[in-house]
């Protein structure tokens, strides 16, 4: 006689290593957070701290009401802050559109050396922030319109090339190869093959980085580049906190319309 044993298999979403590989990852993940907590906060005078919301509750209580008929004053440095975004999109751009084709692998002359060079550009370009290059900016050409205009197209190179060279990898090489099937040049392939599939993006991209530059126009005044930023920092450095109100509302009214001309302007390309 043979004697059955019934044995059922119990299942565990992880192994007994896998558990422990998961509470050792926690555990060094908490003692991470905890030992860069302690280096931020190493000078922080926390009477500061707690004596913040006072602060923030004076200060918003200066701010009301908004000095409206300040408003008047600040139509041409709001006018200056559109013209430092358009302009250096547009600057951007065009900087921008040889670069990613140097950078993408189906357009680029040579992937082994002018490649690495465009996606140096590129990355270069994005990790700078818009004010930093102004300040840069500021320092070697002076303060000015012009410097916030070079910054703001520095800073969309990395960011139209990048999107830019993704989209021209990613195009239909079949379209390619028939162009080149009739015998055309290298030249003609590119623009008849390879511009016409990557536009819709192009035009995406440019106006959504135009609604970025907007943005990030607005307080290039803080570093002397010129713009709306300016009368902010003014207003700052007199504590006219009733001014400082009504310049953030109408930024952020031009933040809003901003955004909502590049939603539709990309919905009727796209």
């Amino acid at each position: 006689m043979t004697e059955i044993t019934d044995y059922k298999q119990v299942w565990t979403y992880r192994t007994p290593r896998a558990r422990l590989w998961t509470w050792a990852g926690w555990f060094a993940l908490v003692t991470l957070f905890f030992w860069c907590w302690q280096i931020m906060t190493e000078d922080t005078i926390w009477a500061f701290v707690s004596d913040a919301p006072r602060q923030a509750a004076d200060i918003g209580s200066r701010m009301l009401p908004p000095r409206i008929s300040y408003m008047s004053e600040l139509w041409g440095p709001l006018w200056d802050t559109i013209n430092i975004a358009t302009l250096g999109t547009i600057g951007g751009v065009i900087m921008a559109v040889p670069v990613a084709f140097l950078a993408a692998r189906n357009t680029s002359p040579s992937v082994r050396f002018l490649r690495p060079i465009a996606l140096f550009i590129i990355v270069a370009s994005r990790s700078i922030n818009a004010l930093i290059w102004a300040l840069l900016l500021v320092a070697i050409i002076g303060p000015g319109l012009l410097a916030g205009i070079v910054a703001i197209a520095l800073r969309s190179i990395g960011f139209v090339g990048k999107l830019l060279y993704e989209a021209i990898e990613e195009t239909d090489a079949r379209q390619t190869e028939a162009v080149q099937a009739t015998g055309a040049s290298a030249a003609q392939v590119l623009i008849y093959g390879i511009v016409p599939q990557i536009m819709p993006a192009f035009w995406g991209i440019s106006v959504f980085r135009w609604d970025i530059n907007i943005r990030e126009s607005t307080i290039l005044g803080l570093v002397g580049a010129g713009g709306i930023g300016l009368k902010l920092q003014a207003s700052l450095n007199t504590l006219a906190w009733n001014q400082v109100s009504v310049i953030l509302l109408l930024i952020l009214v031009t933040v809003v319309l901003s955004e909502w001309v590049s939603a539709k302007v990309r919905h009727a390309i796209i």
